[in-house]
């Protein structure tokens, strides 16, 4: 007698079992749900943890459109001689592009000699970042160099020297600026000819 009652007990704790699971599976997060008396699917709730969506939407900061961005509400604060906000953004897009660099070049270590077409793909993702790093590296100090805090600017200009090498446009531009800044008084023999920006 006592085991015929526990039957339907176990039935029911089964039957919320399976509800629970299926509330919580990934394919039940993505999928649009449609309404008992519509055809049209609702859209999903951006706010939902269980919405799983990739990084690289134009949405997301953490991405080349997004580091791309930050650089472009940059140029338009230098355009309204909105300064502090510049170095504000492009202080952003360095972090974001730094950090996209350094995880490019980690999954080219981890896919080296394993897939080397993934690697090499990730080495130029990696290399691409890192250009737009120093980009906004170099941006950030011309405008230090424009509220004249060349203290702020030079640190900046040798690391885009150390990073892109003399020899390299950007690297013969950052050069040109420590040389007009009179921190070094060696120009190179093609550093004259180098632009401002």
């Amino acid at each position: 007698m006592k085991f015929a009652a526990t039957v339907p007990l176990i039935r029911l704790a089964s039957l919320s079992l399976i509800a629970a699971l299926s509330v919580l599976s990934p394919t039940h997060a993505q999928v649009p749900t449609l309404t008992p008396n519509s055809n049209q699917a609702q859209p999903i709730d951006p706010n939902d943890p269980n919405n799983l969506r990739p990084v690289t939407q134009n949405s997301s900061v953490l991405s080349i459109d997004g580091g791309k961005r930050l650089m472009s509400e940059a140029e338009s604060a230098v355009s309204s001689q909105n300064f502090d906000t510049a170095v504000k953004k492009l202080q952003e897009a360095r972090v974001v592009f730094n950090q996209l660099s350094n995880f490019y070049q980690e999954l080219t270590s981890s896919f080296s000699g394993i897939d080397n077409r993934v690697a090499d793909k990730q080495r130029r993702k990696a290399l691409e970042t890192a250009q737009l790093r120093d980009e906004a590296t170099y941006r950030l100090a011309v405008v230090h160099r424009s509220q004249n805090k060349p203290e702020l600017a030079v640190p900046l200009l040798v690391q885009i020297v150390k990073s892109q090498n003399p020899t390299r446009d950007l690297g013969k531009k950052a050069y040109q600026q420590l040389v007009e800044l009179g921190f070094v008084d060696s120009p190179t023999s093609s550093g004259g000819n180098a632009s401002k920006k």
